[in-house]
């Protein structure tokens, strides 16, 4: 899969929400991770996170919005239940993104979603937990964005594998005059 992600929290205040969400992140890839302003002690919940997500993942802790710094080219995915976000079954993933969430009990900070490029938002009846939103988006953005063998028509696993890439025709080297 092309590109990178990685993906982070504002104003998180239970351990083991974080140690979900960073054992996830590590689970499905994630390049790095980042806290804004959190209300723990985050190298505390290493006893939540079994993968050891702190030895395998960068880790930045920021203060407030106006202190996080992301690479190059990254742009901010937030994600949060408001009016005019997108439903995640029709967004489509930057290639460089940091997807980030809000605390559990409440949503992302004003300032923060003016910063963010998108925001979207998982189509349910209400919130879920923010390790599971989480999950979610990073499943989303695994499945739409890397190949897999087409679903069969009926109930069940797939009937036919992957089909080769196909790279095109080759061009005509250039010559020098």
């Amino acid at each position: 899969m092309r590109g990178y992600f990685g993906i982070g929290v504002e104003q998180i205040s239970k351990e083991g929400n974080i140690g979900n969400l960073m054992r996830s992140a590590h689970s499905f890839g994630a390049s790095f991770f980042f806290t804004i302003q959190p209300a723990i002690d985050v190298k505390g919940i290493r006893a939540t996170d079994t993968s050891g997500a702190f030895d395998h993942l960068p880790y930045y802790q920021y203060e407030d919005v106006k202190e996080m710094s992301l690479p190059t080219g990254c742009q901010l995915v937030g994600i949060e239940l408001i009016e005019d976000s997108i439903e995640l079954p029709s967004f489509k993933h930057p290639t460089r993104a940091a997807y980030v969430l809000g605390p559990e009990m409440g949503s992302l900070s004003p300032e923060l979603q003016e910063r963010c490029d998108h925001i979207v938002h998982i189509p349910m009846k209400f919130c879920v937990n923010v390790g599971v939103a989480g999950a979610l988006v990073m499943y989303d953005r695994l499945i739409s964005m890397r190949r897999f063998p087409p679903r069969p028509v009926k109930a069940g696993g797939p009937t036919e594998g992957l089909a080769d890439h196909n790279f095109g025709h080759r061009r005509k080297q250039r010559t020098q005059k």
